[in-house]
């Protein structure tokens, strides 16, 4: 694979005392403590490869090993386990009563530490986790222990793979997530919940005994707002709904009776179904609303699963709009809470997949749907107890992790059969728990009739309207693919669906796609469309940006992927 660098990641590359991520993590619940742990730590691996030296070496955090950002850029044996270890000295004043470890995500099992002795340990690779550490000293020695296989299908994968190649990513390990330390009062807010319609907000912090005032900012002025036995109902005197359009926020400041203050925001939007002229249609705050969406995998070329800096979020989501694009659809990966948060801020609508597990057959999951078996019973695939388990397990997490960011309107259970089982049930179960958002059970194929929408995927040949009784969203298409000089991260091999031979080829081509199958389908009924794809990933040259975010491939000013709908 050849070396590109994002341009903040060569910034970063160029300066190794620079500490990446230096920026507050978890914007739904920020306070003033805030110790950043991320940067250069020891690191060594232990497996039972003889080439793999015992020996400790250097990785800068929050980048996995696979990454060039890492200073290490190698994947290790499945049976390793990588070791962080730092020296963490408190800055003076920082301690108030209880001290809390905070790692964004670590792939995919992790122990941590504190001078030898273990406090804590965490299962799942996308989730964020803490450790209480209250017993540590003013100055320690921490570890983090992390192992990560993907030999083993019960845990998410997403688009991991030990032989990457075509659609399938170099897997990542190990700290990918910032590493951070705050200090909170004994009574704290733990969490905060965040629903949402058009013209309420419901905040509640899961702890009865929480009493306090919420400061409210609101278009007019602000108010004040009370917090009682851990749960606040506000109805702002003004109200402004979200949109791509339009996205205000709602900020405010919580304080406890007990002394805990946090800032936060939430917005008023609501999607919903209704029949429109006798054809069903996704509603945005109550009105008719086409998602025009790029697929989104979160890849870069330099730090693989986290980018250099998270400014290059705000780059993909303003490329996108700038097109005319207001949907993302997070393809199998969830990510750091300053992506949604960036969404969230600049108006864009986050379609948000859980991350597949279990076994995958190019047979059965790929091959025949395309070639018109698109559909078998799922009750009766992916049986094993323990791989379901921990699959509804960690899209409860995901969900809890998620849910408050305003821009997240849509979730995707299961992709193309990946690990797919029982999708009625499972819809069910995750419908309870996003009662306010669309549910999308079954993407592409092997829809056995749950989930709010028809979800189809269309990349080889024309695509043609079909309606249904439900919304009709096709959930993937496109994917052309053009190649850009020097911008290549796999010059022996490329991937997509239909090739371009130069950048004029593949803006005619895409100008053409919208205007002779995709805006005609809106006319008749299409809800939603999400292009393949933001970038160019490893292989895959399919993107509307190459993988170092360096070449826009389409022209300043291309609109022939707008649609307009009224």
């Amino acid at each position: 694979m050849k070396e590109l660098f994002t341009e903040e990641g060569l910034k970063l590359y160029n300066d190794p005392e620079k500490v990446p991520w230096d920026i507050y993590p978890r914007p739904l619940l920020k306070r003033d403590s805030f110790f950043n742990l991320n940067g250069w730590w020891d690191f060594s691996v232990n497996c039972s490869d003889p080439s793999v030296s015992p020996e400790a070496d250097r990785i800068r955090v929050p980048f996995p090993p696979e990454a060039l950002l890492s200073g290490i850029n190698r994947h290790f044996p499945e049976d390793a386990v990588l070791v962080y270890e730092r020296r963490v000295t408190l800055p003076p004043g920082f301690r108030k009563s209880r001290l809390l470890l905070h790692v964004g995500a670590a792939d995919q099992h992790a122990g941590v530490f504190i001078n030898g002795d273990l406090y804590g340990t965490h299962d799942g690779g996308y989730e964020h986790f803490r450790v209480d550490i209250s017993g540590a000293p003013e100055e320690f020695s921490l570890k983090i222990e992390t192992r990560d296989s993907l030999m083993d299908r019960d845990e998410p994968y997403g688009k991991q793979r030990i032989k990457r190649g075509g659609m399938w990513y170099t897997p990542f390990s190990g700290l990918w997530q910032s590493v951070w330390i705050e200090s909170v009062p004994e009574e704290y807010v733990q969490r905060i919940s965040i629903r949402t319609d058009m013209g309420c907000a419901r905040i509640y912090t899961g702890d009865k005994a929480h009493n306090g005032v919420i400061r409210l900012e609101t278009p007019s002025g602000e108010e004040t707002h009370e917090l009682k036995d851990g749960e606040a109902v506000i109805k702002p005197g003004e109200i402004r709904n979200w949109s791509p359009e339009d996205p205000y926020l709602y900020h405010f400041e919580l304080t406890l009776s007990g002394g805990d203050r946090i800032r936060s925001y939430f917005a008023l939007r609501q999607i919903s179904i209704g029949n429109i002229d006798g054809t069903p249609r996704l509603l945005l705050n109550g009105k008719p609303y086409f998602f025009n969406g790029l697929l989104d995998q979160g890849y870069f070329s330099d730090g693989l699963s986290t980018p250099a800096d998270p400014s290059l979020y705000s780059l993909d989501i303003m490329t996108a709009k700038d097109l005319g694009f207001n949907t993302l659809r997070k393809h199998v990966k969830l990510e750091p809470d300053l992506y949604y948060a960036e969404c969230d801020r600049l108006g864009m609508v986050v379609f948000q997949d859980m991350v597949n597990n279990g076994h995958y057959s190019f047979l059965l999951d790929t091959a025949l749907p395309n070639i018109g078996f698109p559909n078998r019973d799922d009750t009766k695939i992916h049986v094993d107890d323990r791989t379901r388990s921990v699959f509804l397990s960690r899209c409860r997490s995901g969900i809890k992790q998620l849910s408050s960011f305003p821009c997240i309107l849509y979730w995707t259970v299961f992709n193309e059969g990946w690990g797919q089982f029982d999708s009625v049930n499972v819809y069910r179960i995750i419908k309870e728990l996003l009662p306010e958002s669309v549910i999308d059970a079954a993407s592409g194929w092997h829809d056995m009739g749950a989930g709010d929408v028809k979800s189809v995927h269309k990349y080889n040949g024309r695509y043609v309207f079909k309606r249904d009784e439900k919304p009709v969203v096709l959930s993937e298409f496109g994917g052309f693919s053009c190649a850009v000089e020097d911008h290549i991260a796999n010059t022996g091999k490329s991937y997509g669906y239909g090739s371009c031979g130069s950048l004029e080829q593949f803006s005619e081509r895409l100008k053409k796609l919208y205007e002779e199958e995709i805006r005609p389908a809106v006319e008749k009924g299409l809800c939603g469309a999400v292009y393949t794809q933001v970038s160019d990933v490893e292989d895959e040259i399919n993107g509307i940006v190459t993988y170092d975010r360096r070449v826009k491939k389409l022209p300043e000013g291309f609109d022939g992927c707008r649609v307009v709908f009224l």
